[in-house]
């Protein structure tokens, strides 16, 4: 049988904490034939050897908004850009790296009911990664050089781990209200310590069914505290940790249909994401207000043509529980809606 054209698309946003100020990998692979690949949940497919991928992602976020009297500053939205490098060194084994720029908005309370956007724009920390791929016929085994539309059906894994690098600047501070500066992690587009990651994906394309595919995913992100150019009042600097970070993703891709002679195919894809963020830590204290489980839901559909995908999905808060909820406008599970969208190319 023919060897399957393998169409990448992977998309990265490192960590979701408190207030999301990072992201969550999220690499997949799709051909005319092949598994389906979900927008947010990793799927198992490697890239080819000697392979490239380039791909852009947007991540916008819309906060849900409350009264000014409960909460005088209030996140607005975040958008996160992100520009990647992929490269297939062997089939087995994929590597990675990532650039991510994120523009941040609040919406802040100046005096009485006058109110001003404070922004924070500029490129995020470099994040690289490592993946090794495996499946499942008669044994596991290392993804081999060559696969036939048969082989693709058997169970795919991957195995996965990066770390960040602290490119961005996490010291830049709103000075409209006090000239010392006001101290908002959240805020910064760069964490000053580099975080790690490690997870595991599953792939499997139903030979009975072959239009549809499930796909499941966990990680876990790891951070370190960072001393910040921040004084306290007692003039010692500033410490601060973001809380780490659990997830399971798992999705449904269904192949709605495909035009081979053109090569076109069109996918929807459901998907549900359970998360668990741990508190943040504050000069050794664990935060109020900082937090919690919840689950999400994703709708998308993905185009691919050629050797490009375009991706777009709309991600949405199912269940929370929050640690505080009520003091968390601006956390995680409190979005109205996460608009995404990915454009990706292989070489």
């Amino acid at each position: 049988m023919k060897r399957v054209c393998v169409l990448i698309v992977a998309v990265i946003l490192w960590g979701k904490v408190l207030y999301a100020h990072h992201g969550v990998a999220s690499l997949g692979a799709a051909g005319l034939e092949g598994p389906g690949a979900p927008l947010e949940t990793s799927s198992s497919a490697m890239l080819p050897t000697g392979s490239m991928l380039l791909y852009t992602k947007l991540d916008y976020v819309d906060w849900q908004k409350f009264s000014f009297d409960t909460f005088p500053d209030q996140k607005d939205s975040y958008y996160f850009f992100m520009y990647g490098l992929g490269f297939g060194l062997k089939p087995y084994l994929g590597l990675y790296a990532f650039l991510p720029f994120y523009v941040k908005k609040e919406i802040k309370t100046l005096s009485g009911d006058n109110t001003y956007m404070y922004t924070n724009a500029a490129f995020s920390d470099i994040s690289l990664m490592m993946v090794l791929g495996f499946k499942y016929y008669n044994g596991f085994k290392l993804v081999p050089r060559k696969e036939s539309l048969d082989d693709m059906m058997d169970w795919h894994f991957t195995v996965y781990s990066g770390f960040s690098i602290p490119t961005g600047n996490p010291d830049v501070y709103d000075r409209a209200r006090d000239t010392i500066g006001e101290f908002e992690p959240d805020m910064a587009t760069g964490f000053g310590k580099p975080s790690v990651s490690f997870g595991i994906s599953a792939t499997k394309q139903f030979a009975s069914f072959p239009i549809l595919t499930y796909t499941m995913e966990s990680n876990y992100i790891k951070f370190f505290e960072h001393t910040y150019e921040f004084k306290n009042p007692d003039q010692s600097y500033k410490r601060y940790k973001f809380g780490d970070e659990f997830r399971v993703n798992s999705a449904f891709t269904f192949r709605m249909f495909k035009l081979p002679q053109k090569k076109m195919r069109f996918d929807l894809s459901l998907e549900g994401g359970y998360q668990q963020n741990k508190r943040d830590i504050d000069d050794s204290v664990a935060c109020t207000g900082s937090g919690g489980k919840m689950f999400y839901g994703t709708v998308s559909l993905r185009l691919y043509y050629k050797a490009m995908s375009i991706g777009v999905g709309i991600k949405k808060p199912l269940w929370t529980e929050l640690n505080e909820d009520k003091e968390q406008q601006g956390g995680e599970g409190k979005e109205n809606k996460r608009i995404i969208i990915t454009v990706s190319s292989l070489i």
